[in-house]
């Protein structure tokens, strides 16, 4: 236990003298990947367009910085402003992996890319959807950069891909969109 956390304190040591952005549990600098849209910059407000109280589009998503070893990406979006059930579950509205592409056009996904249930039961985009006159909520779409494929079926769920995720994620970025329905 000792030698462990010597290491990850040399780590973070080795993080502060060099100005590196961020450590893993296992003391190795993650990569600082970044993710750009024209559909809102992030951390605004969500045009009503990609919203599932207007057109229900995709926005598109150019991804920057990956790792070399980068053999696809996975997205999970999601309101985290809701708690579902009293839990900590919040509301799942896409879920994407094997992308294969780092430019993500808006509307669909590039060839090869596989959706899972978002929850609607439904393997697809599921705009931000704030209950009328409620507050701001922010939705999170959370990307990741992969070693390897995930190789799971379409329609698989949130907690599948999640355990899926385990042991192939080499880099990951978040975009910020923020919603409340005032119509």
């Amino acid at each position: 236990m000792k030698s462990k956390l010597n290491s990850i304190v040399f780590a973070l040591l080795a993080v502060i003298a060099t100005g590196a952005s961020q450590v893993s549990a296992q003391g190795f600098q993650l990569p600082n990947m970044q993710v750009t849209s024209n559909a809102f910059p992030d951390g605004s407000i969500i045009p009503i367009k990609y919203t599932s109280h207007g057109d229900n589009i995709q926005p598109n998503f150019t991804i920057t910085g990956a790792p070399d070893e980068t053999v696809g990406y996975a997205i999970i979006f999601h309101d985290i402003e809701v708690a579902l059930g009293g839990g900590t579950g919040d509301v799942t509205h896409w879920i994407a992996w094997d992308i294969p592409s780092a430019n993500i056009p808006e509307g669909s996904l590039p060839e090869g890319s596989v959706e899972g249930n978002n929850i609607a039961g439904q393997a697809s985009f599921m705009g931000s959807g704030a209950p009328f006159a409620d507050r701001f909520h922010h939705y999170v779409f959370e990307f990741y950069a992969l070693s390897e494929k995930i190789g799971l079926p379409e329609g698989s769920s949130r907690d599948e891909l999640e355990a899926a995720l385990q042991g192939k994620v080499i880099a990951k970025a978040a975009y910020v969109g923020r919603y409340a329905n005032a119509q």
